[in-house]
């Protein structure tokens, strides 16, 4: 054979190889991986129950603007080490939900899964259901403990990791990072001012402005999803709001996904319409159904509102437009965004202003005329707090988008972890000084005055403000109606002037926590330090730096370490300041529980983790946390049951769209049904709320359900005592929209008398989209 012969076949080999590498339209290399992602709903009960974060007893679900998801990824080594990460559309990690996911692992894998490798994080979303933190602070304004969000969390976590075990399959991992740069405000710029100057001058900015990304992909499948950390609080929905929503972060993660899945589809579907398909994802290919107005009118007109009608439990998850594109041959593609030290960082960029004058508010308190109660932050889409979230969680989606098509660093390296748990109520915690050393403590819980002010995100009430180190003795004489601290209590916790000691005070059963899970998980460069609370900007910083400097000290890392903070994560334990922060006592100095030294006990101990792990040691598993489940107490009324009026079925339409409708792109159409207590189903992986599009003469297709920004799902009872109540559902006809016939869908399930669940649904009359 001759030489140009012999060119030509190695040529030609080459090619081939190189289309057998070739993955949507990218290149990927091996890797001594296993990866798996999974994903599952949490949304929780949508009536009735207050939202966790805000602490406003008037924030009451009514209703569903985002579906909330458990999102988890896991990476093996094939006959080695695994760390688990899931993150929650949730505002925090509670101890007690940690607890019973682990049991449950470790009933389907025995000890595959544990505390020492499975962390759980929340986005810090502040429109979610509360009551599933055990400990009373967390759940007064919940009326307690609330079973259906506790379980509903617990199913959700499980089944996603669940899911992520199931999908394991060779992969690579790839970092990326960068800046965004208009997505965080620092919200006490007083509080960050009071750190050295020295040390403020390394940095560019007073809050951390890079998101840090991972980007997962299958050897044979292509990508199969991303994780990013980036630092700005769940807190574009404001405290007034009562739709479940994922706030800017559960937004950015439905773009994603969503941008990801229709690049996908648009691949796979290029040779036509499928029965299945959803029309706004390839609407470029959906041939239009006529080109005559007046012919889709008499098409409309054809569908005039049923009446309600008896269906099955499943009828809404079948009819789910996720559920309707899931491919049996791939996983879907999973994409979290996760939280960071977002403990001074607010998404709303524009600044705090007062209400009453429109001024910026005191530098120092967030006061308008000595009051806190006027202060607020303002969003980007201010005063839309729906187009806030939009811009916020758009913002972090584009980079997250950047950062995915740019990922090119490959993970590479050993897996590993360490966990231990602290009391943090009496550490020991050893300073040095000018070479010399000190032993301080932390101390038992406690929340100052400044906590009660709350924050330009959401101010508190009465005449509390922040930067408060002197407390007022009225309140002195209230908190000691409570419990009265003690002067060890008081000195330790000095400056910060002491409203609620809740380390001490244990009736009905404890009030804060004080054992708390600190965690290192590894995959090769990529360090995660997991920690149970609101780290500010700086005293993130510090965490971070110190366990670099550990760990770039060992050769088995290199000399590129990516390491990420995720907060909010295994439990609550609220925030965490650098000690001079504390001393000016704002929001964050005043709800940092365990007194000046706490940030200098985390460093302390994630420092001897991170030794652990370079050396290759175990570690003490530390005093374990109380489980509580048995103690919990619940005010929150059960359902009693659901009723209509004379004539009227569960289902039926209350308010109609007009006949011979007509909406153009923009414009919202609105419809109300008869209705019954979301909490009697959850429609969990289903649907409260459709959009249908009418694909030739008499086919209904799926096209928008309640895990749409577009969507809103509304729900409303005359009066507290009422077994009435109507769902009301808006549509913002996007501007993507495939012109055509839709109609709305309703779905729910009534109580009766006797207790029994009977679900329905019941639809609109049609109407045209132009």
């Amino acid at each position: 054979m001759d030489f140009p012969t012999i060119l030509h076949l190695m040529g030609v080999c080459t090619l081939l190889l190189l289309l057998l590498l070739l993955k949507s339209d990218e290149v990927y290399s091996n890797s001594d991986y296993l990866i798996g992602l999974g994903s599952y709903d949490i949304t929780g009960p949508a009536a009735d129950v207050n939202m966790m974060g805000y602490a406003n007893t008037e924030q009451v679900a009514s209703g569903v603007h985002l579906r909330l998801r458990s999102r988890a990824f896991i990476v093996a080594e094939p006959h080695g080490n695994r760390v688990v990460f899931v993150n929650l559309d949730a505002c925090m990690a509670s101890q007690l939900v940690t607890i019973k996911v682990l049991e449950r692992l470790k009933g389907r894998y025995s000890d595959l899964y544990n505390e020492n490798n499975v962390a759980i994080s929340g986005i810090h979303t502040h429109a979610g259901p509360g009551g599933y933190l055990q400990y009373v602070v967390y759940i007064i304004t919940s009326l307690g403990f609330v079973r259906q969000s506790f379980d509903a969390l617990v199913d959700g976590i499980e089944k996603s990791i669940v899911k992520a075990h199931e999908n394991l399959r060779p992969g690579s991992i790839f970092v990326n990072k960068g800046e965004l740069l208009d997505a965080g405000v620092n919200r006490s710029p007083s509080g960050y001012l009071n750190n050295p100057a020295a040390e403020r001058s390394k940095y560019k900015y007073n809050v951390d402005k890079e998101m840090t990304l991972l980007k997962f992909v299958d050897d044979e499948q292509g990508p199969v999803g991303s994780f990013n950390w980036f630092a700005t609080h769940g807190t574009s929905m404001s405290r007034t709001n009562s739709l479940i929503s994922g706030d800017n972060k559960g937004t950015a993660a439905r773009l994603m996904e969503d941008w990801f899945e229709r690049k996908d589809s648009v691949k796979m579907n290029s040779v036509g319409f499928e029965d299945n398909s959803i029309p706004r994802r390839i609407s470029n290919i959906i041939p239009s159904l006529s080109d005559n107005h007046h012919e889709l009118l008499e098409l409309a007109s054809s569908f005039q509102s049923p009446p309600g009608r008896p269906t099955s439990r499943t009828s809404s998850i079948a009819r789910r437009v996720r559920g309707a594109l899931s491919q049996v041959d791939k996983p879907r593609f999973v994409s979290a965004f996760c939280q960071s030290n977002c403990g001074d960082v607010s998404p709303n960029v524009l600044g705090a202003f007062c209400t009453d004058t429109g001024l910026p508010c005191d530098f120092n308190h967030s006061t308008c005329g000595g009051k806190n109660e006027l202060c607020y932050g303002r969003g980007p889409g201010y005063p839309d707090e729906f187009e806030s979230t939009r811009i916020i969680g758009e913002r972090q989606f584009r980079k997250a988008m950047d950062l995915f098509n740019g990922a090119s660093e490959q993970i590479k390296g050993n897996i590993d972890y360490r966990h231990t748990y602290i009391d943090f109520s009496k550490h020991e915690v050893t300073l040095s000084k000018g070479g010399a050393s000190e032993v301080v403590k932390t101390c038992p819980a406690a929340m100052g005055f400044a906590f009660a002010a709350g924050t330009t995100d959401g101010p508190g009430a009465f005449d509390f403000k922040q930067g408060d180190d002197k407390g007022n003795p009225f309140w002195n004489l209230v908190r000691n109606l409570l419990k009265t601290p003690n002067k060890e209590q008081i000195d330790c916790q000095r400056p910060k002037p002491i409203l609620l000691d809740t380390g001490e005070m244990k009736l009905p059963y404890d009030w804060a926590p004080s054992i708390l899970p600190i965690q290192i998980l590894r995959v090769g460069q990529f360090v995660i330090l997991s920690v149970p609370g609101e780290f500010t900007t700086m005293a993130g910083r510090r965490l971070r730096d110190a366990v670099k400097a550990v760990l770039s000290g060992n050769n088995d890392f290199g000399s590129n370490i990516h390491v990420v903070l995720a907060g909010l994560t295994n439990t609550y334990s609220q925030y965490v300041t650098t000690y001079e922060e504390y001393q000016v006592q704002r929001y964050e100095g005043a709800s940092t529980l365990y007194g000046p030294h706490t940030l200098s006990a985390y460093i302390q101990e994630f420092k001897k983790l991170a030794n652990a792990l370079i050396s290759d040691q175990t570690v003490e598993p530390g005093p374990q946390p109380p489980d509580l489940l048995n103690q919990q107490i619940s005010l929150l009324t059960p359902v009693v049951m659901d009723g209509t009026p004379l004539g009227v079925n569960f289902g039926d339409v209350s308010i109609d769209v007009l006949k011979n409708a007509t909406f153009k792109k923009g414009e919202e159409v609105s419809v109300t049904f008869w209705s019954a207590c979301p909490r009697n189903d959850l429609m969990t992986e289903g649907t409260f709320a459709l959009v249908e599009f009418l694909k030739g003469k008499d086919s209904w297709v799926p096209a928008y359900d309640d895990d749409d920004w577009c969507l809103r799902f509304i729900w409303s009872r005359p009066s507290k005592l009422s077994s009435h109540s109507k769902a009301t559902l808006e549509w913002r006809i996007p501007e993507d929209v495939t012109p055509g016939v839709y109609r709305i869908k309703h779905f729910g399930a009534a109580k009766s008398v006797l207790g029994s669940i009977r679900h329905f649904t019941g639809s609109s009359s049609a109407f045209v989209v132009a």
